[in-house]
């Protein structure tokens, strides 16, 4: 998987200062997920866990904001529950969506779905909501 090229790059565009918004997308999880094999997710998890750790790590010294979400769950599930069978779908789990944001000015609100993630995103960047948009900003200021 290319989870640490994807992140020697997002370091090196975060260093840059070039850019007011990087998105990303670690994909080891998901794809090692649909295998079914437990310690092929378990290291996918691992080694996506260290290069996010860079990445919280390069925006603290950036003075920078980063948000960590996804979009569906699939390696936290690798057993069907009734069968015992390997289970390689995505799955309909909660999702986290997580704040780090060093001086503390933002937390985000409990309850949120999948529809605020965008306009969440909007706010921090001090841009207007389409009306079009149908969910609502997660952001807390503190």
């Amino acid at each position: 998987m290319s989870a640490p090229e994807v992140s020697e790059r997002l370091n090196e565009a975060i260093a840059s200062d070039k850019y007011d918004v990087i998105v990303i997308n670690f994909a080891n999880p998901d794809m090692v997920g649909h295998t079914g094999v437990i310690p092929a997710a378990v290291a996918a998890v691992e080694k996506v866990d260290e290069c996010v750790g860079t990445a919280v790590e390069a925006v603290k010294k950036a003075d920078g904001v980063l948000f960590i979400c996804a979009d569906h769950g699939n390696a936290e599930q690798m057993i069907d529950y009734e069968t015992g069978a390997p289970f390689t779908a995505h799955t309909t789990n909660p999702v986290p969506f997580i704040l780090v944001n060093y001086d503390d000015a933002y937390t985000l609100r409990e309850g949120g779905c999948l529809a605020d993630i965008a306009p969440t995103l909007i706010e921090i960047m001090g841009l207007e909501q389409p009306r079009e948009m149908t969910g609502k900003s997660l952001l807390v200021r503190r």
